[in-house]
């Protein structure tokens, strides 16, 4: 299990749950360092006062605030441990609302609880199964790192999860962002449908990291002194589409080919480009034959030449 992040309680009411908090995910991204391409130097980054012109120890390192461009006001651990949070112990429940009205575009990074000492288990058990059995989420204050947060408290499996909340005012406005008015036709939209169903909903557990693996692969290779294996373009993208319908028809025949179903025709591959196809040119109509003047002699040429020779 991870160290603890953070210990306290969660307080709702009178009801006190003690717990300590754990990181509820994990970041297995590559991390590289700088380097001299020329002779493969580290690069460091120190910390150098400008006025001493001198790289600095740990404990001689506070902070300060920018409040103008020539003026940096100072602030000392002290004095923000001494600010009056009431959070500071304690995530204190605000509010329990539906899980719904919460837009995950909001959420943060996750936490686990978990029950600290047996005297928090029937507490904390008592908090999972009303929040369960509501379908609701518990809003809550709490503050870490000399900063105060929004978090909400929900269920995964066993386990209460924090979930930090991003602030109102954090949230960047999408204004002018999405399209204007298009003209999308009912069919459409029903055609759309079915490609979501015709998808489904596949277990997502499946899905892996394949950009992380292609760099460890070049990373194993490379330290073993072996040339990195070749990898795979991935398509390029075909471009806009012309016909959205018949796209989505074939999209749709394509996910139920792929699932095993008969969709009883072959999907059609359409090209794509930022033109639209030249209409097909209408076929000339025949004008009919004028009856030749000479007409009976034909007749009679073509008579003539079937007659067989004489013996």
């Amino acid at each position: 299990m991870p160290r603890p992040v953070w210990s306290g309680a969660v307080s709702f009411g009178l009801v006190t749950i003690p717990i300590k908090v754990m990181p509820a995910t994990e970041d297995h991204s590559i991390s590289f360092r700088q380097i001299h391409t020329a002779d493969g130097g580290r690069i460091r980054n120190r910390k150098v006062c400008e006025i001493e012109d001198r790289v600095l120890d740990p404990d001689e390192i506070g902070r300060a605030y920018e409040a103008s461009k020539d003026q940096l006001v100072a602030i000392s651990d002290q004095e923000l441990d001494d600010l009056p949070l009431p959070t500071a112990k304690a995530i204190d429940v605000e509010a329990f609302v539906e899980a719904e009205r919460l837009d995950p575009i909001r959420f943060g990074k996750p936490y686990f609880l978990q029950a600290d000492g047996a005297v928090a288990a029937k507490p904390y058990v008592l908090l999972r199964e009303a929040l369960q059995r509501s379908d609701k989420v518990a809003v809550a204050k709490f503050a870490w790192h000399n900063r105060e947060r929004l978090g909400a408290l929900r269920v995964v499996g066993d386990a209460i999860v924090l979930q930090v909340l991003h602030w109102p005012d954090e949230i960047r406005s999408a204004e002018g962002l999405a399209p204007r008015a298009v003209d999308i036709s009912d069919s459409e939209v029903d055609e759309a449908m079915a490609l979501m169903e015709a998808i489904g909903g596949t277990d997502i557990s499946q899905y892996r990291d394949q950009y992380r693996e292609a760099v460890e692969a070049v990373i194993e290779a490379k330290t073993a002194g072996v040339e990195p294996p070749e990898m795979e373009a991935p398509a390029e993208p075909k471009g806009k589409v012309v016909d959205l319908m018949a796209a989505l028809q074939d999209s749709v025949r394509a996910a139920k080919k792929s699932r095993g179903e008969d969709t009883g025709d072959e999907a059609q591959v359409h090209e794509i480009s930022g033109q639209r196809p030249a209409p097909k040119k209408k076929a000339a109509k025949k004008t009919p034959a004028k009856k030749a003047s000479t007409g009976g002699k034909k007749t009679a040429a073509k008579k003539t030449s079937r007659k067989r020779p004489a013996s």
